[in-house]
């Protein structure tokens, strides 16, 4: 065996040596806040192409989402009502469903009443991109492209922190 040659505790110290380097690997790789949105194009649910880039000048909130998680059937209307109150203002919802079958994504869609724009990402390129680790995840993007807010998860109450978060940006 390859390791054979080595005790207990040094195949402990091995393996902390190698977790460590792949938590730092893994955080160097982390969707940074103060960088640049990665750009991307997705037809949206109405069949229109939308560019992030093209936003600039808004306020972009992507929600990463999947119909088997349940904080995001919580979070949907809450993020209809953030586009309802501040859109006028230049803030855009942007909701990225990241299941490679999209029928459980439009039948979840079908009880709820939204009228922001929805996508599909099937082949998870873009969850990737923005290194999605939780359902449902937040990134919100100010009028310059910039990554400046990203909220994993969703509990009751976050509907305060992303009012916070909007409103700072549109101060700005």
């Amino acid at each position: 065996m390859l390791f054979s040659r080595f005790s207990g505790k040094s195949l402990i110290a091995l393996g902390a040596l190698l977790l460590s380097m792949q938590i730092v690997s893994m955080q160097a790789q982390a969707l940074t806040i103060g960088d640049a949105a990665p750009d991307f194009t997705l037809k949206n649910q109405q069949g229109t192409n939308l560019n992030l880039a093209e936003q600039r000048g808004e306020i972009v909130l992507i929600n990463f989402w999947a119909s088997w998680c349940g904080p995001c059937r919580k979070e949907m209307p809450v993020l209809q009502k953030l586009q309802d109150k501040y859109q006028d203002l230049g803030v855009q919802v942007w909701g990225v469903n990241v299941e490679q079958e999209n029928q459980a994504g439009k039948d979840f869609l079908a009880d709820l009443d939204l009228s922001f724009s929805i996508f599909f990402d099937q082949t998870n390129s873009l969850s990737k991109t923005y290194q999605v680790e939780a359902m449902p995840t937040t990134v919100m993007i100010d009028r310059n492209g910039k990554v400046r807010f990203v909220f994993q998860g969703y509990q009751d109450g976050y509907e305060k922190k992303y009012a916070s978060a909007i409103k700072q940006l549109i101060r700005e």
